[in-house]
């Protein structure tokens, strides 16, 4: 699907701020990632191409399927596909978002279900998404780090969704083969 990476900037660009930086009564704006999750599922569905063959899902329950429970992936719960629901052969992205002051572990459990996805369910793409102010170089050195833990890694896109109104960029890649990085 040659047009996911046109979408995904155009949908980046059209969050507003309010699903950006969350309102709350009583207290500052916060970063909240399900809030901006459903909003870029959302901005990316007014995106979508007509009579597209993959489809855009988000939160899939992986949950009692019987060829990722032989896989290894059936707990996993993707924050979007984009596939052929019912087709385990050809599935398109998986795509995780996370706020770009997250913690170590989560990023670490984000990779790995990331790769897990390319590596043993066959997807073609892993797109991590961080949003917010920290969605920097000094992010990508942190995730770099979490990354060089592992000793063989499939191919991951990290994109960087730092300002409201700009469109989110594929930045940086993580890849590594047996103990070398590439």
């Amino acid at each position: 699907m040659k047009e996911l990476s046109i979408i995904i900037q155009n949908a980046t660009k059209s969050i507003e701020d309010s699903y950006f930086h969350f309102r709350i009564d009583g207290g500052d704006p916060v970063y909240r990632e399900r809030v901006y999750c459903y909003e870029l599922y959302h901005q990316m569905r007014l995106c979508w191409p007509s009579k597209c063959e993959y489809y855009l899902n988000g939160e899939v329950d992986k949950s009692a399927h019987p060829i990722l429970e032989k896989l290894g992936a059936n707990q996993a719960k993707p924050d979007l596909l984009v596939h052929k629901p019912g087709y385990m052969s050809g599935n398109h992205a998986i795509i995780e978002v996370k706020k770009s002051d997250a913690r170590r572990d989560g990023i670490r459990k984000d990779i790995k279900k990331l790769d897990l996805f390319r590596r043993e369910v066959k997807y073609q793409r892993a797109i991590y998404l961080f949003f917010g102010p920290s969605a920097n170089e000094s992010l990508l050195e942190r995730i770099q780090k979490i990354a060089d833990d592992f000793d063989e890694l499939m191919p991951i896109e990290i994109w960087l969704h730092q300002t409201v109104g700009k469109a989110a960029k594929h930045t940086y890649s993580i890849h590594r083969t047996s103990n070398r990085e590439v």
